[in-house]
């Protein structure tokens, strides 16, 4: 290896007790003899990490923390003045732990030489990057996967993310974001698993699993990031970065589920939260950091602010200035800096003060660096800069069909009134209309950063890949602005209708019109939060023109959460929930529209009736008045104009063929609190005539208990098929883990009582039986 580098090496030597003499060989035999200890970890590493922290300086201990974006053209010349020549100097003494937003194999390696061959020790960068939903290759945006509820498929999505980030010298992803989130005028809903803790956690571990593989050390397997610690999808009014306040009980038994989950399946990093909690912002809440998640849980990753957030706190009104908000991130538990610039100015001459502990800082550094070695950056640190795998593997013909195949996964049947849908694949007219349809860029969705624009298979060239119709194409009306990632909402909002007569004439002659609408890629994400959740611009007009003239009308959602479509609902027969699917979006949605993949998608989350409805759930509580009316009742938890049930329900999702859900059965119907085992069997008969997926879904309500607990919860779900005619008995096993809850004194509690159980395809449509614990 390069000089530096062997001189690191060579002081290792002495702290590990080797002969400085030792061959490359033996020493790589001590590598991998390996002893793990009784809280997991592995005591090579830490013996390693021990000898290198005891020749580091503060200063370097701190450099560790110290995270910066890519500020220079990494193969041009050397930055000689201003803010980009002072970081490039941190980088040259080892005062930068980390960077993010450097891709590809020329300038990681670029910028991992400078760390390695010129800084005193030689410790490698750790490169990060927001791989959100792919790095080329774009699966279809996390919400969307979720309406899967097929974690096998959610898994391989995130290797071939990672994967391909691995082939371009990335090592850590911001991401999963397992923010439970019940508001869809927050933007970044997009971003995460939906409103529910349970299918959230499972989501959330599945994804960990394929970013982190099974050998973290491996070049083709990436660090996850567990994003954002925590309730930022509680966000006050849906506005991101907003204020939160929430209770103890929605703190530990919905917001927290999905980061236990995650802590279990071995996450290596974990990201905090831009807002307050209980009026401490998360960059700054001891409680949560270091109490919480590195005390209770035994979290021994490290944790990451995310951008700017430590400097921020000076805007919540928290921190006075710079040097007093690195005292507070430092001290409440935050490890790593993301671009705040505080920790590598401020910590030295705060451990100097005395007021923040050597220890602490040593605690951070610690963990970094074993998350280094885990990564196998020590052992090579150009493992991941192979300039010939990046280009075999980046784009690959097996990577495309992976995310097709999740991508039609992910699509939603709401509604097919009259069979409309499957389309005949021959003698048909078909009008397809939408701006949306021919658009190559809106279905790579948000968080594609390095995604080549316009690279996406459009709805158009999906189907014109059949044959076997006539099909004619007419934009209707713009609903894209270009290819920028910063958008706004009066550009998106186009008035144009010069369009709608040639969508009109096409509609006219066809014989089934397809409506692509929805919102363009880059309304949904960080910073996008809307107060309307209609169809932006003319489009709800041009659907209602459309429809006069030809009711026989597909319409084909593209968006990023959920939408208010209460007149598409009473009025279109058929409407297909299709997302923002990917690099691939056009060929699954196609082979949707025309019956070669039969859909199986569920809804992650509820959709409203109208705006007003938000926040909307199907695991809300009951109140002391009914939510149903009742002669004797005048007063009782309602809208004066409009009903409080969703539009379409979590969970909800509808097939090509029918499912008939019978003989529930619960054994044993009594049984002990102290260690219950219920057995939830139920039959599943495919009653149509198409060969399809089922989700089968089950639910409970604790009726009576000492914290009151939602009227319906999931907890369990299975994915089955059936061809025409045949039945499958699924079975659920319900135990302590499933039946109990946190109360307000942060216990796992399973209590006595009487329980309701649901089972069906969705939340909304179950059937129902009981058991009682004693």
């Amino acid at each position: 290896m390069k000089k530096n580098y062997i001189i690191c090496i060579g002081i290792l030597c002495g702290f590990l007790s080797i002969s400085c003499n030792t061959s490359s060989e033996e020493i790589n035999d001590i590598t991998t003899n390996t002893v793990t200890t009784n809280n997991g970890l592995d005591e090579t590493i830490e013996s390693k990490v021990d000898s290198l922290l005891a020749i580091m300086t503060i200063e370097e201990k701190i450099g560790q923390m110290n995270q910066y974006n890519g500020f220079w053209d990494l193969t041009g010349p050397q930055p000689k003045e201003g803010a980009a020549a002072k970081k490039y100097e941190h980088l040259r003494k080892g005062w930068v732990g980390s960077m993010l937003n450097v891709r590809g194999v020329k300038d990681v390696k670029a910028v991992q030489k400078i760390a390695v061959e010129e800084s005193r020790l030689g410790i490698p960068l750790i490169i990060g990057f927001d791989v959100i939903h792919g790095y080329k290759t774009m699966s279809p945006i996390p919400l969307a996967e979720s309406a899967s509820w097929d974690m096998a498929a959610i898994k391989k999505s995130a290797e071939v993310a990672a994967l391909e980030a691995s082939a371009a010298g990335i090592n850590w992803t911001f991401a999963p974001m397992i923010d439970v989130s019940r508001d869809a005028r927050w933007g970044r809903v997009m971003e995460g698993g939906g409103e529910d803790p349970f299918l959230g956690a499972k989501i959330g571990v599945a994804r960990i699993q394929g970013f982190q593989g099974e050998d973290l050390s491996a070049n083709n397997t990436i660090a996850a990031c567990a994003k954002h610690f925590a309730g930022y999808g509680f966000s006050e009014a849906g506005k991101d970065y907003n204020t939160v306040d929430i209770g103890t009980s929605t703190l530990n038994n919905i917001v927290f589920p999905p980061f236990i989950a995650a802590n279990k399946a071995g996450v290596k990093t974990f990201m905090n939260s831009f807002n307050v909690l209980n009026g401490i912002p998360a960059t700054a809440n001891k409680m949560l950091q270091r109490d919480v998640l590195k005390g209770d849980w035994g979290f021994n990753g490290f944790i990451v602010s995310d951008w700017g957030s430590i400097t921020e706190m000076i805007a919540h009104g928290y921190a006075k200035d710079g040097k007093s908000a690195a005292e507070m991130a430092a001290n409440a538990g935050s490890d790593m800096d993301m671009e705040s610039y505080l920790y590598v100015e401020h910590l030295a001459n705060l451990v100097n003060e005395g007021k923040v502990e050597e220890r602490l800082i040593e605690d951070s550094a610690r963990r970094i660096l074993r998350v280094k070695y885990e990564l196998g950056l020590f052992e090579n640190p150009y493992k991941y800069c192979d300039e010939n795998r990046e280009k075999s593997v980046i784009g690959s013909k097996a990577n495309k069909e992976a995310v097709l195949d999740v991508a039609k996964k992910s699509i939603v049947l709401l509604k097919n009134n009259n069979k409309l849908l499957p389309l005949k694949k021959e003698g048909q007219k078909i009008a397809l209309i939408g701006a949306l349809a021919s658009d190559k860029n809106s279905p790579l969705g948000s968080w594609r950063i390095a995604a080549d624009d316009n690279t996406a298979i459009s709805v158009l060239e999906g189907m014109q890949q059949y044959k076997g119709n006539s099909l004619v194409y007419a934009k209707g009306t713009d609903v894209s602005i270009g290819n920028t990632a910063f958008v706004t909402e009066t550009k998106i909002n186009t008035k144009d209708k010069s369009e709608f007569g040639k969508a009109i004439k096409v509609a006219k002659e066809a014989d089934v019109v397809v409506m692509v609408l929805g919102e363009i890629g880059f309304q949904s994400g960080e910073g996008r939060s809307r107060t309307k959740l209609d169809l932006p611009g003319v489009q709800q007009e041009l659907l209602e023109e459309v429809f006069k003239v030809n009711s026989n009308i597909v319409l084909v959602l593209n968006n990023g959460r959920p939408l208010a479509i209460p007149w598409a609902d009473a009025h279109i027969p058929s409407i297909v929930e299709a997302w923002q699917l990917g690099s691939q979006s056009g060929n699954a949605i196609a082979q949707v529209l025309y019956g070669d993949y039969n859909p199986s998608g569920k809804l992650p989350m509820s959709f409203p009736r109208n705006v007003g409805q938000v926040p909307i759930y199907y695991n809300h509580k009951s109140t002391g008045r009914p939510t149903e009316p009742a002669p004797d009742i005048v007063f009782w938890s309602h809208y004066s104009d409009q009903e409080n049930t969703p539009l379409y329900a979590f969970g909800h999702g509808l097939s090509y063929t029918n499912f008939e859900y019978n003989n529930l059965k619960i054994k044993p119907k009594n049984t002990s609190a102290n260690n219950p085992k219920i057995t939830v069997s139920i039959d599943i008969t495919n009653s149509g005539d198409y060969e399809g997926k089922e989700v089968v879904q089950l639910y409970i309500r604790d009726l009576f208990a000492s914290v009151t607990r939602p009227v319906k919860e999931l907890k369990g779900f299975e994915m089955i098929s059936l061809k025409p005619g045949k039945t499958k008995t699924v079975s659920f096993e319900l135990n302590k883990e499933t039946l109990g809850f946190y109360n307000n004194e942060d216990q796992w509690i399973v209590e006595q009582g009487e329980f309701e159980v649901f089972v069906g395809g969705s939340s909304d449509k179950t059937i129902t039986s009981n058991f009682e614990l004693k």
